[in-house]
């Protein structure tokens, strides 16, 4: 098993809850993590059909028979045990270390958590694989030198090796893919795709077309990196506004899809007020664009949207390791200046932009002039652009080019 950097996270958390909560996409590793901090015999996986243990029928008594600490996986297929967990944690001498739970379904678990488990669970997300942890690479890099330590200088960063992005993106970051020759990748992502549209989606959305839904999610993907404009998606597809956002936020509720927000706090030019969004995982979204080989990918016209989709699902997936995590947002002014990425940490802004280049130019970071322009009232740190230079080297007095994996 690879390390997850956030199993310390998780383990803390663990120690002063009665439960905890991992939720995350289907396939992303979180029974196997889980597995590694229980015993076997203390692990139940729920189903949707069968009464596992009788949990369906008589909750209470599952959770009397239940070892200490126990693992729940899928819970989202038995909300009865939600309700009694409850009232087996205010009853129990312990109230911590008791249960760690899991779930692919934030829309349904997560209310059902929040209803039943108030004050009494920590909800963590796991998503796929981040570089540094495919390649057991050091955990702390630049992001943790600039966000946490202040730093301003990343020369001592990077030796010179470049990793092969294309494959890197086209293969994703999913566990299951691991040890599985390139040849077999389609045929694993259309599983994918077929289990996701029959099980997470039919359990948790009234959809009377999946195929239907199924296409939406394909156009969706190639608007990764980008402002999505629901109407004119709906409109691609024949079904109306209000349809097409709700199937977008069910995509983010089986974490298919994440929104990053505007920054705005009164800014003394026009700002886009639109959600930036991103396709969690490149490796789906390539299998979904019909992009089968990395050297397909090279070529492609969505080869820089899909590397900054993947940077900045490095970022969050680092972050979530967090205890402290930072705020996230995008900045673009109506006139076309724009910031890919803001992470608002400690009251300071730190500026990331992301370009598919080897080497960008001064021009390349031009959005954070425009930014600070903006906002100039807040505290703003110096600049990144994360590209696929060798070596980190200053770009500007107050821009630094750094290599993506070193983040």
């Amino acid at each position: 098993m690879l390390h997850r950097f956030i199993q310390n996270r998780l383990e803390n958390v663990f120690k002063y809850f009665p439960c905890v909560l991992l939720t995350g996409a289907r396939q992303v590793g979180k029974t196997t993590l889980i597995k590694e901090l229980v015993p076997s015999e203390s692990m139940v996986t729920f189903d949707p059909v069968e009464d596992i243990r009788g949990a369906k029928a008589d909750p209470d008594l599952f959770l009397r028979q239940m070892p200490i600490p126990g693992f729940l996986d899928e819970v989202q297929y038995v909300p009865q045990v939600l309700a009694s967990l409850k009232r087996f944690v205010d009853t129990s001498d312990s109230r911590k270390s008791m249960f760690y739970l899991s779930g692919s379904q934030n829309l349904n678990v997560l209310r059902g958590a929040a209803e039943s488990m108030a004050g009494r669970v920590a909800v963590l997300d796991l998503y796929p694989l981040c570089y540094k942890e495919l390649f057991q690479k050091q955990e702390c890099g630049i992001l943790e030198a600039w966000l946490q330590d202040g730093a301003d200088n990343f020369s001592n960063f990077g030796d010179g090796s470049v990793p092969a992005l294309a494959k890197l993106l086209w293969r994703g970051g999913m566990p299951g893919i691991l040890d599985m020759p390139d040849s077999l990748i389609p045929d694993y992502f259309t599983g994918y795709m077929r289990t996701y549209i029959e099980r997470d989606v039919r359990t948790i959305a009234e959809i009377s077309n999946l195929t239907l839904f199924s296409r939406f999610v394909r156009l969706l993907s190639a608007l990764s990196a980008q402002e999505v404009n629901e109407s004119e998606l709906g409109r691609d597809l024949g079904i109306d506004r209000t349809t097409a956002l709700r199937w977008k936020n069910i995509c983010e509720a089986t974490y298919q899809w994440v929104s990053i927000p505007p920054f705005n706090r009164n800014p003394i030019k026009k700002i886009s007020g639109k959600s930036k969004g991103y396709f969690v995982d490149t490796g789906f979204l390539c299998q979904l664009q019909g992009i089968y080989s990395p050297e397909v990918l090279m070529s492609h016209p969505l080869y820089g949207h899909i590397f900054e989709s993947f940077v900045v699902m490095e970022v969050i997936k680092r972050i979530n390791a967090w205890s402290a995590r930072p705020m996230l947002y995008h900045y673009r002014t109506y006139a076309g200046a724009e910031v890919d990425l803001i992470l608002e940490y400690n009251g300071k802004l730190f500026p990331l932009e992301i370009k598919l280049d080897s080497h960008p130019a001064k021009k390349d970071a031009k959005g954070f002039a425009s930014f600070k322009d903006s906002f100039p009232k807040e505290n703003i740190a110096m600049g990144i652009v994360a590209c696929n230079t060798p070596v980190p080297y200053k770009l500007s007095e107050n821009v630094w080019a750094v290599p993506w994996w070193e983040l």
